[in-house]
């Protein structure tokens, strides 16, 4: 029998798998935790220019005299209509005061410590002319992404899916730690790289596992909701971080736990599916006959023969290049993952730069992406992909693109609003990020739907490479404009987005391509052998998880 027809007999998601699918979840907690820990160690607080040579500088003032030295020292500027003292410059003291005095840059600063004991900007200072790292070291964490899931893809094929886990738990532990020991810059993003690259490791590792054990029927559901683990690591990091100021002590808090995952050794199998895949047979039933007894259920006799494994011919995914309908849309899937990844995470990191308290703003993101995969959950099979997902980024991208009018026309009463449109633009995002990985994989026919995934996981990481750069646009340009420009351009895409997905076939209930020639007939209207078919799955059956494409991150 093929491998999938044997949950025929197991069961999709009987008491073994279900045991074995929360242990394999668990990890998504700690990646999520280590990918927008960020937020508040990469935050940069309020500072100025250091007075030279006041040992006993802060940023508060302490009292008249000090306010007279300020006032004589650091120069006031204008910003969002309050004035406030200038954060890179100091008057040069080549000028009597009360005369035209020309400023320079300074070399050392004084930050506001009211939210944050320290982070990783104040202790580096990467402020001023040094801003744009902070960019550079959220970027390259999404770099690491990129290259785990190119090399602990590979590595997984060859030794395992259980080993590969194994080793991304020690790579994510090892550097989560290190990086709270960081001495200087160099070392902190070489550290978050190879955290990047085991996060990925970790959840994709796991993740694959847990699908190759449950049934087809069974699949979509077990990847929505391994999404609320995800939102469980981030609302305990922000819990975490509220208590704890001190960037290294919240490093260590959150690194130092995932050690328990060690325990995933004793605990869980390796992948039938990979041991079939090696002529592992015995291995492979031993495991399969273990859960059908959790289950109650009894297997037949002989599981397995020699076209178990065949999926039936592959092809290259450049034969989706091959006719104008098929490169068109193959071209506007890739261009949504990569929009869904950039505005998903953008929107996360620039949690940061709104107004208000931070931590409240975190907490609300994340309500609002949990409701989002709710929402996913109730309405992706009564709706249908192609219209929750345009109508997840058209609202999105729309309420994004709205924030430019009460940063530009409103004063800081109104910062709620452009709070309240950010989170919609949140719930778009989340929703779409979701939604975007079930319809794709409907939407490539069989021969070349792992390598379309494929690819389409390498438009999402070049997507959250951007992020960092988007969401920091505000810092870099600065001024009211500045401040609603990454909003702004989180929205124009996700709108472009949105609309070209009109352009997509819708697959609920359909029966979806399996050739290259059926991919060209799906979707034209009058083609019968494509019209609404409610018996078939709601998910392809002959999904490829082996491949580090079909994750979150």
């Amino acid at each position: 029998m093929k491998f999938d027809d044997v949950f025929e007999y197991l069961g999709a998601f009987g008491t073994y798998q279900k045991r074995m699918y929360f242990l394999l979840c668990c990890p998504g907690v700690f990646t999520a935790m280590q990918m927008l820990v960020a937020v508040f160690t990469l935050n940069i607080p309020d500072h100025r220019c250091a007075l030279p040579g006041v040992s006993n500088d802060t940023f508060n003032v302490q009292g008249l005299d000090h306010e007279i030295l300020l006032n004589a020292t650091i120069p006031w500027k204008t910003e969002k209509g309050v004035s406030v003292r200038d954060s890179c410059l100091i008057y040069k003291n080549d000028v009597p005061a009360g005369q035209n005095r020309t400023t320079q840059e300074c070399s050392a600063w004084v930050y506001d410590n009211s939210v944050f004991k320290n982070t990783v900007i104040t202790e580096l200072n990467m402020v001023c002319n040094d801003k744009g790292l902070r960019s550079l070291a959220n970027s390259i964490l999404m770099a690491g992404l990129l290259c785990g899931s190119l090399v602990l893809g590979i590595v997984s094929d060859v030794i395992g899916r259980k080993p590969t886990l194994m080793l991304s738990i020690l790579l994510h532990v090892g550097t989560g730690v290190g990086t709270a020991f960081a001495p200087n810059f160099v070392a902190f993003v070489i550290l978050r790289f190879l955290n990047g690259a085991s996060n990925i490791g970790l959840f994709v590792s796991s993740f694959v596992i847990v699908m190759e054990l449950v049934g087809p029927s069974k699949r979509t559901f077990a990847g929505m909701i391994i999404e609320f683990f995800w939102c469980l690591g981030l609302f305990i990091v922000g819990g975490l971080a509220y208590f704890i100021r001190d960037w290294h002590h919240l490093q260590l808090v959150i690194s130092v736990p995932a050690v328990l995952l060690i325990g995933l050794y004793w605990l869980v199998p390796e992948s039938p599916r990979w041991l079939l895949s090696r002529g592992r047979e015995e291995e492979a039933e031993a495991i399969l006959r273990k859960a059908a007894e959790v289950n109650g259920v009894t297997l037949p006799p002989k599981l397995f023969d020699k076209d178990t494994l065949d999926d039936g011919p592959q092809a290259k995914i450049t034969e989706m290049f091959t006719s104008p309908v098929l490169l068109v849309r193959t071209l506007i899937i890739f261009f949504n993952w990569l929009v869904a990844s950039m505005v998903f995470y953008g929107l996360g990191l620039n949690v940061g730069n709104l107004g208000g308290d931070i931590y409240l703003n975190f907490t609300i993101a994340n309500i609002v992406e949990a409701a989002a995969y709710v929402m996913c959950l109730f309405l992706l099979d009564r709706l249908g992909r192609k219209f929750l997902h345009c109508g997840s980024m058209l609202t999105g991208g729309v309420a994004c693109i709205a924030t430019i009018f009460p940063v530009l026309y409103g004063g800081p009463e109104l910062e709620w609003v452009t709070i309240t449109l950010s989170m919609i633009g949140k719930f778009g995002a989340s929703a779409a990020f979701a939604i975007i990985y079930i319809f794709a994989a409907e939407l490539f026919p069989t021969v070349v739907r792992n390598s379309g995934m494929g690819g389409s996981s390498f438009s999402a990481r070049i997507g959250g490479i951007l992020s960092p750069y988007v969401a920091d646009l505000g810092t870099l340009v600065g001024g009211d404009f500045g401040n609603a420009l990454p909003l702004l351009v989180f929205g124009a895409v996700t709108v472009a987005a949105g609309i070209l997905s009109l352009w997509l076939p819708e697959t609920l209930n359909r029966k979806l391509p399996e050739t290259i020639e059926d991919a060209k007939a799906f979707g034209k209207s009058g083609n019968k052998s494509y019209e609404l078919d409610h018996t078939v799955e709601k998910s392809p059956s002959k999904m490829e998880y082996d491949n580090p494409a079909f994750n979150k991150i």
